[in-house]
């Protein structure tokens, strides 16, 4: 569980925390500026949430994983491959990445900075 200092607000019912509400500014603050970081701030057994940073001219560690994601370009610009397929990307920039494929932020022209969900793993939901 979160301490207040990490989540600004959120309530608890029967130990279970129901909902939190997070700062933006508070959550980018926290990943390493220059350094290929992803930071969680959420995890519940159906969400992961991070912020994610892709310094300029690096390329990013990123390949398969066993859950969708979704991302959203805070600040920044370059280059996302999915499989065969390349796209330019920059602030505003939202992508959704099936699960189980191949890909990769480069050409990162300045610093990418992002919001990434990552949903349930498909072992989970198939019940593995």
């Amino acid at each position: 569980m979160r301490s207040q200092s990490e989540a600004s607000s959120q309530s608890t019912v029967n130990g279970t925390t129901d909902w939190q509400i997070f700062q933006l500014e508070d959550l980018v603050a926290k990943v390493e500026n220059g350094t290929l970081s992803m930071r969680e701030f959420l995890r519940t057994p159906s969400l992961s949430c991070s912020v994610y940073h892709v310094p300029a001219g690096s390329k990013d560690m990123a390949s398969a994983h066993e859950e969708d994601e979704l991302y959203l370009i805070l600040d920044g610009c370059g280059r996302l491959r999915v499989g065969d397929s390349e796209q330019q990307v920059s602030k505003g920039s939202i992508m959704y990445v099936q699960a189980a494929c191949d890909h990769t932020f480069f050409d990162v022209e300045e610093n990418i900075t992002a919001l990434v969900f990552f949903g349930a793993p498909i072992r989970h939901l198939r019940g593995r």
